[in-house]
């Protein structure tokens, strides 16, 4: 196992052009629909984003709300809307959700034309960093495929000008993340929920940093999931005695326990940390843990 995950930078320098075109574009658009992960509210809204587009009005999308906590989606879009900004709960690739959405941007088309003798459709803009649902929900929106989608961040590479089936304009734009994050737990809470590249990440690490989380916020749903025992949560006394970081050490000591108890051994016994890294990863991207929120509101 490899030593704790303190930082995570991810910039392709396709995402300095698309900061650019945002800017460039703005003065097109009536409204900008933000799609950020409903499991990190916080870590998957780019503060670029809060900073170019402050002047316009603006429609946070909680995408993948039928992976996190229900009772966490409602407090946070009243949070969103105690900030001024509409919300709505979503789920993007199965179209929950939509009608909510679709009746926010029809009202801002009506007050876009009020008192106004030629009617014009709204103009839209979405934005959001990689992997948060984007390109699904312009699917949703347009009623075809319009986009590549993909579960693997960086799929969206350039401009498109969408024309939905009740005449609105909508632009996507690729999906952008900052140079980098002031807050290591910002990157790491990203790659948890797969918005950045697995392949720049070391898995079973990764996933050592997850098991402390969900041991100490979800522990009963980590219990079920894995049919842990108390014993299990209890790492060797002489380990944690030798031991300069004990919650790393009782962490690792859960893991062992769930490989052990899926099977995931190597030859001699081993635990294989890679196979039960990938997989305590994709269970949580998938729910199958649980409905969990990483990130609740204050």
């Amino acid at each position: 196992m490899s030593e704790k995950i303190t930082n995570i930078n991810w910039y392709p320098g396709h995402m300095k052009k698309t900061r650019d075109l945002i800017t460039e574009n703005l003065k097109m658009v009536d409204a900008v629909v933000e799609v950020i992960d409903a499991r990190i509210p916080v870590s998957s809204r780019n503060p670029i984003i809060d900073e170019l587009c402050s002047g316009k009005p603006r429609i946070i999308v909680l995408n993948k709300s039928d992976l996190s906590d229900a009772a966490q989606n409602t407090a946070w879009i009243e949070h969103f809307k105690a900030g001024g900004h509409s919300a709505v709960e979503m789920n993007c690739m199965s179209g929950a959700g939509m009608n909510g959405l679709l009746k926010i941007l029809e009202k801002m088309q009506d007050a876009k034309n009020e008192g106004q003798v030629r009617k014009k459709n709204l103009r839209i803009m979405i934005v959001g960093v990689p992997n948060v649902g984007k390109s699904s929900l312009i699917n949703r929106l347009t009623g075809r495929k319009a986009t590549k989608t993909g579960d693997r961040p960086g799929v969206t590479k350039g401009k498109q000008w969408l024309t939905l089936p009740n005449g609105m304009q909508l632009l996507d734009t690729p999906g952008i993340l900052w140079p980098k994050f002031e807050d290591p737990n910002v990157g790491i809470n990203l790659a948890f929920c797969g918005s950045i590249k697995d392949e720049i990440l070391d898995t079973p690490s990764l996933a050592l940093e997850l098991v402390t989380v969900l041991r100490r916020d979800y522990r009963d749903m980590l219990t079920a999931r894995y049919k842990l025992t108390e014993d299990d949560f209890e790492a060797d006394e002489y380990e944690l005695s030798m031991s300069d970081d004990p919650e790393k050490t009782t962490s690792l000591a859960v893991m062992e326990a769930i490989c052990r108890r899926r099977g995931w051994i190597l030859p001699g016994k081993r635990i294989d940390y890679e196979r039960g890294g990938r997989s305590i990863l994709d269970e949580f991207r998938s729910a199958a843990i649980g409905r969990i929120t990483l990130e609740h509101v204050k």
